[in-house]
């Protein structure tokens, strides 16, 4: 069994106040494009991997999966505005063995609802507009996973959280290195 670390219960708490809201899911990844700009987009967390490792998924034809391949090292930004804080997660986009992988991406196509699949239906991310093109509302189920469907494993080495709450805010760090030991920071 998987010791959770320190932190996971502080951010399941703060994802809790924030009710029913899509912000409890919605986290922001930044990564670095090829030309060495940074680029950040909102994705929805779809689970824990075990106590340091956390699920997204992406279409694989958006540059997510070119930048990540060239620089795996991420940061996350988990915003919880009716917790008042944020969790900032640094990490690594783990490369999984090519079954375990096929797996995990079978199990979450088939844990996501109709209309969760239906962004896999769309057209290219990115592409021009044609106006021809179908954007699906629902994939019904059964319908066979796309290749494109893609998931990534982040596997997280530190985790900053900043409260918002109080004056001054407070502000506190682990790191995996570190035995996931509390340090508390300035803000």
């Amino acid at each position: 069994m998987t010791t959770l670390p320190p932190w996971r219960p502080l951010l399941r708490g703060a994802r809790e106040r924030e009710g029913r809201s899509p912000a409890a899911r919605w986290l922001q990844l930044a990564t670095v494009a090829p030309d060495g700009t940074p680029r950040v987009r909102t994705l929805v967390f779809r689970g824990w991997a075990d106590g340091a490792a956390l699920d997204l998924l992406t279409d694989g034809r958006s540059a997510k999966p070119a930048e990540l391949r060239q620089q795996p090292v991420v940061e996350l930004c988990w915003l919880l505005p009716k917790a008042r804080c944020q969790f900032r997660l640094r990490g690594e986009l783990l490369t999984l063995p090519t079954e375990v992988e096929w797996e995990e991406r079978i199990r979450h196509w088939q844990g996501l609802t109709p209309a969760g699949r239906a962004l896999w239906g769309w057209p290219e991310p990115g592409a021009p507009l044609d106006d021809a093109a179908a954007f699906p509302a629902e994939l019904k189920d059964g319908t066979l996973m796309p290749e494109h469907f893609q998931l990534l494993r982040i596997d997280l080495a530190q985790v900053e959280l900043l409260e918002l709450r109080d004056h001054p805010h407070q502000r506190r760090r682990w790191t995996r290195e570190g035995g996931w030991m509390e340090e508390r920071l300035n803000p």
